[in-house]
């Protein structure tokens, strides 16, 4: 990050700095004490202390090229600060502000770009990037940022322009040339793809599939946007994009393990093979992965599998309540897995333990919401989102019921046990 000015710097300890910001009125309208005083804040990272005097400075003399450039990097400080936090509409708004004072330089457009892109206000990051493009920025970090706001806006054609001069600037930005290559596999299968749309969707289906079929899935993830929606307390703003593929097409493109019925990755992706109608099963799946799409906003990504898949889960088998012979076995016999393992991508699991994996998620989080209620599972995504571990959130969001992540997990083998009989063997848990 750059660093601020520190031209007419006074050489006063830092408490009689303090010291005189509470008694002498002298500090109140002097700009180059506060500018100095709003120096050291920044130096023990209290940014919002420090920008507010900075503010201050900047009011008292605002030609003054080196508090202006001092109060647009107090902005640039607070915003990377916000992004950490998650906060990504606020950072949005300091890089803006930070914009207003030196609208020429490309790099807050760039910053307020990428942090518009994070909230999905995909138009808004595309203005941005675009625009600190035509000040003269050419980074391969503008062509990825700006190849990622395209790619999201559902436009892969210039996605892959954009990832394509980043690589001309940076041939090894490996990280660009997965995304770039990942686009052109796409664009190879879409190029022969039909279209579809709803008001909070966009469809892309290969041209076996039946246009009947098709506006019968978008009615479907219509009616499941209003009620996970209604059960999460969340509706996403930005329309959601989803593709259905042949299994083969589906596999070459995600290279999903044999046991994946869908993935979502930003996009709801779907091996639909050559279905000719509507079943229960199907409605599963397409509640099941949108349920992915609003937990993922909601908690910034920052959400450990077994909560994400438990919850998608409990809303897919509305439509559809498969069997759960593993779970029972298990709850018999003994032998769960591990929730602290299951905080990762079941992918790390043998084929073995996934679909007791994906029946102990679903059971735990049907449990949690029958004993603490859906405003808990609310309010735990919502903490989530904050960037807090998973620990963290669940006590807090559970601490009138006197109970910590552990103890969910223990009430829960207790309800298992009641229902099942005591297990043969000690589980792990």
């Amino acid at each position: 990050m750059t660093s601020l000015s520190v031209q007419r710097k006074l050489f006063l300890p830092l408490v009689f700095l303090v010291t005189l910001a509470v008694i002498s009125p002298a500090f109140a309208n002097d700009p180059v004490l506060h500018n100095d005083y709003a120096l050291k804040l920044l130096e023990q990272g209290e940014y919002e202390k420090g920008l507010e005097h900075f503010q201050r400075a900047f009011a008292f003399s605002p030609y003054d090229e080196t508090l202006r450039k001092n109060l647009a990097e107090a902005y640039t400080y607070v915003g990377m600060r916000q992004m950490e936090q998650k906060l990504y509409d606020a950072a949005a708004d300091s890089f803006d502000h930070a914009r207003e004072l030196f609208p020429e330089a490309p790099r807050y457009a760039v910053l307020r770009g990428i942090a518009l892109h994070a909230v999905k206000r995909y138009e808004g990051a595309i203005h941005e990037l675009e625009r600190a493009r035509s000040l003269g920025e050419t980074s391969p970090e503008l062509y990825y940022h700006l190849g990622r706001a395209y790619y999201d806006s559902d436009n892969l054609a210039l996605a892959l322009e954009m990832w394509e001069k980043g690589l001309e600037l940076d041939p090894a930005r490996a990280a660009i040339r997965e995304l770039a290559d990942k686009a052109r596999r796409e664009l190879a299968l879409e190029g022969r793809m039909d279209k579809g749309y709803s008001s909070r969707f966009s469809l892309s289906y290969d041209t076996e599939l039946k246009s009947l079929l098709a506006g019968e899935i978008l009615d479907v993830l219509e009616a499941a946007y209003n009620r996970v929606g209604a059960d999460l307390g969340y509706f996403p703003d930005a329309r959601v994009q989803v593709l259905l593929y042949t299994k083969k097409d589906f596999k070459a493109l995600t290279d999903s393990p044999d046991w994946s019925g869908g993935l979502y990755d930003g996009k709801i992706r779907i091996p639909l093979g050559g279905a000719t109608g509507m079943t229960a099963l199907l409605r599963n799946v397409l509640v099941h992965e949108y349920t992915h799409v609003v937990v993922f906003e909601m908690t910034k990504g920052n959400c450990p599998t077994w909560l994400n898949e438990g919850l998608a889960e409990l809303e897919g088998r509305k439509e559809f309540n498969q069997p759960m012979a593993e779970l029972g076995r298990v709850a018999r016999r003994g032998g769960y897995v591990s929730f602290q393992l299951l905080e990762r991508p079941f992918s790390t699991l043998s084929d073995k333990q996934v679909a007791l994996a994906y029946q102990q998620s679903y059971a735990l989080v049907n449990f949690m919401v029958g004993r603490y209620g859906w405003h808990k599972i609310q309010e735990i995504l919502r903490l989530l989102g904050t960037g807090k571990p998973v620990a963290d959130a669940i006590g807090v969001a559970l601490a009138d019921y006197g109970v910590d992540y552990s103890g969910v997990v223990q009430e829960w083998q207790g309800n298992m046990t009641r229902e099942y009989g005591v297990p043969e063997h000690p589980s792990p848990e």
